[in-house]
């Protein structure tokens, strides 16, 4: 198998400890390593490192570099600028049939930013993945599924069941971030899975699914396969979603239902959710900081500025260099919103 990582992202969700020049799939967590460190380590369960590559943002990818040992230099490229998961895969595909992989090899794509700590059950769903790809001659999204009605995730819904495959169906569609009624129906159906946005197929399929039902994702892949100049051919493309110009447009994909636990850290209250907390349910981070009476909270001090929450419950207060956030986490999915007008020049 080839693995192709999306390591970008604007970093704007976990503001301010995710900023554009270093976002969230740098940071740690929940361990001492990085989502991103965590992901190549996964990936390595199914892919030698000279068939891994790694996408960054330019502004970002001297710390990947640093971030990551075992994968070659020549593995890891970087983006001139931010183009959209579209253009992303468009070039991921492009480089790993340059380099002369076989075109009937299962190739990977997934984001360097979820949180899985079932290795394991990653591997072999992925694995599982590309076994089917290769055989059905289709694109496979592996998808995870719900533990909660989630609002904030996008979903797949399961169609037939494919012969012989335990676990794999027929997808039958893409479903957008659903208010909290359909998400309760969502979840009491079984019928959905959350979309991870992980997708596998050879070079073979994925060209001819361009050519039929994508021709917006044709037109990048033909551009930066033949580019001379690839800065600047990149620097030309539209910015766009994979999910809108092509997953959405396939007629006979295939989906998976992953063997493990999945999360994207979307918000500070997901991060609350899975960071080490104390009786009174705070998380608390930092040499100088003081609590008193404040529950069920996320509390982080990056500087050496003392720093005091008295008589508070459900908030986050996250205090560094690059500036200071207080919020209701009821509210902590507004933060992307605020950090990007603060980032606006």
């Amino acid at each position: 198998m080839i693995v192709v990582v999306i390591a970008g992202g604007s970093g704007t969700r976990l503001w301010p400890l995710s900023t554009p020049n270093f976002p969230k799939h740098l940071l740690s967590i929940a361990g001492n390593k990085s989502l991103l460190q965590e992901t190549i380590e996964r990936v390595l369960k199914v892919a030698n490192a000279e068939k891994i590559f790694v996408i960054s943002e330019v502004s970002h990818s001297k710390h990947v570099h640093d971030q990551i040992i075992e994968i070659p230099k020549e593995n890891l490229i970087a983006e001139p600028c931010r183009r959209g998961t579209a253009s992303c895969i468009a070039w991921g595909l492009s480089e790993v049939k340059k380099r002369g992989f076989s075109e009937t090899e299962p190739v990977l794509f997934l984001w360097a930013d979820s949180l899985i700590r079932n290795s394991d059950g990653f591997a072999a769903s992925a694995l599982k993945a590309g076994e089917v790809a290769v055989e059905k001659q289709s694109i496979v999204f592996i998808g995870a599924e719900p533990t909660y009605p989630s609002t904030g995730l996008g979903y797949m819904q399961k169609g037939s069941q494919i012969n012989g495959w335990r676990g794999i169906y027929e997808l039958e569609q893409f479903v957008e971030k659903p208010n909290k009624k359909k998400a309760d129906t969502y979840f009491q159906s079984g019928d959905y899975l959350w979309n991870t946005g992980y997708l596998v197929g050879t070079i073979r399929d994925f060209e001819r699914e361009f050519d039929t039902v994508a021709p917006d994702m044709a037109a990048r892949y033909k551009k930066l396969s033949e580019a001379k100049d690839i800065v600047s051919a990149y620097e030309s493309l539209e910015s766009n979603a994979i999910d809108y110009v092509f997953s959405e447009m396939l007629k006979d994909a295939i989906v998976l239902q992953g063997s493990f636990d999945w999360m994207d850290i979307g918000s500070f209250g997901d991060l609350h959710d899975v960071s080490l907390q104390d009786e009174q349910g705070n998380f608390i981070y930092g040499p100088t900081v003081e609590l008193e009476s404040t529950t069920n909270s996320y509390i982080r001090n990056d500087t050496e500025v003392p720093l005091a929450v008295i008589g508070v419950d459900n908030i986050v207060v996250v205090s560094t260099a690059n500036g200071v956030l207080v919020t209701n986490k009821n509210y902590a999915q507004k933060v992307g919103d605020v950090a990007k007008r603060l980032q606006t020049p």
